[in-house]
């Protein structure tokens, strides 16, 4: 873990075995997750990522993988999009004239 002036911070490799733990996830279900968005990962990848930051085959977790896996996760939660209906083209809106009365300064009597 690094340190920064605020305390302990999370790495990318915190956060993949903290959501791993959380949707108690093997590692053939990251494999899948990760294969839903089109990114190919290996189980000794995957290894290697939650191993102690002090191992020799210890790997650092990138940007790019986190990013994968939670667009994977969130199609592995919450299913595909759906596909978007072409909506037929809006007609021009009609001005309508302004309700509230035009401003008339008071006179005086």
């Amino acid at each position: 873990m690094k340190k920064t002036n605020f305390g302990m911070a999370l790495t990318n490799n915190d956060i993949m075995k903290k959501l791993r733990v959380a949707h108690k996830l093997r590692d053939e279900d990251i494999v899948k997750i990760c294969s839903l968005v089109d990114f190919a990962v290996t189980k000794s990848e995957l290894g290697a990522i939650f191993r102690n930051e002090n191992h020799e085959k210890y790997m650092e977790c990138g940007d790019q993988f986190l990013r994968n896996f939670l667009n994977g996760l969130v199609i592995h939660l919450r299913g595909p999009m759906p596909e978007k209906k072409a909506s037929a083209p809006k007609a021009e809106a009609k001005t309508k004239p302004n309700p509230r009365p035009k401003y008339k300064p008071k006179t005086k009597k």
